[in-house]
């Protein structure tokens, strides 16, 4: 006896191929939210991770800021330092000079002629004096000139006063300050040009200089 299949297979079928496409659906959904989860996990590992490094790369930027800063501060500090440095220098090199410049002021002065007034401004020296003629100043000049601690004498003023009795001459001139040591030190010879010896002057040469201030002093 021949069996008939009466249920309706077509739509039984049908029925299962849903239900698999279901299935599959749902385990690509599944699969493509854990892909999604696990790409997620690495680039916010990637950011934080940068972050991490940005915020390193951060503190060491501050620090080398503060490095600079003081770095700044130290070579400010230098500076002040070395310019100390420098002006106690040039006051130890020019502690003797003074010395020798008032010798040679007190050895250059010719008979008949006093200062009255000396006046220093940077390497300028200004020499105001009286004297009994205009030779004796030009006397003078030439001795400056020759001293080697004062050179190119400019006569500012000379003129007949009358003032004072034995002087009527008033006079105003410029020297420029020199170290003769120094051209010794350039030259490497150890002579100094055109400089005589300090202390060498005979005494006799001094007393004439002194006596006439004083009579012009009375």
């Amino acid at each position: 006896m021949a069996r008939i299949n009466l249920l309706p297979w077509r739509a039984e079928r049908r029925k299962q191929r849903q239900k698999e496409f279901g299935v599959m659906l749902a385990f690509a959904a599944l699969a493509g939210l854990a892909l999604w989860f696990l790409v997620n996990s690495y680039y916010n590992g990637q950011i934080s991770g940068q972050e991490e490094r940005n915020a390193y790369l951060q503190t060491q930027i501050s620090q080398v800021d503060t490095k600079i800063k003081e770095i700044e501060e130290l070579d400010r500090q230098k500076s002040r330092l070395l310019a100390r440095k420098e002006v106690i220098e040039q006051l130890q090199a020019n502690r003797s000079q003074m010395v020798h410049l008032f010798d040679s002021l007190v050895r250059t002065i010719p008979d008949g002629v006093v200062l009255t007034s000396i006046k220093q401004e940077g390497e300028k020296l200004t020499l105001e004096g009286r004297s009994q003629s205009n030779a004796r100043v030009s006397t003078y000049m030439r001795n400056l000139e020759g001293s080697g601690w004062m050179t190119a004498p400019e006569l500012s003023i000379i003129e007949a006063t009358g003032a004072v009795k034995g002087l009527p001459y008033a006079f105003s001139l410029t020297v420029t300050l020199a170290n003769p040591n120094a051209a010794k030190d350039e030259d490497g010879d150890g002579v100094p040009d055109a400089v005589p010896p300090v202390g060498e002057a005979p005494a006799d040469s001094a007393k004439p200089a002194a006596a006439a201030n004083e009579g012009a002093a009375s």
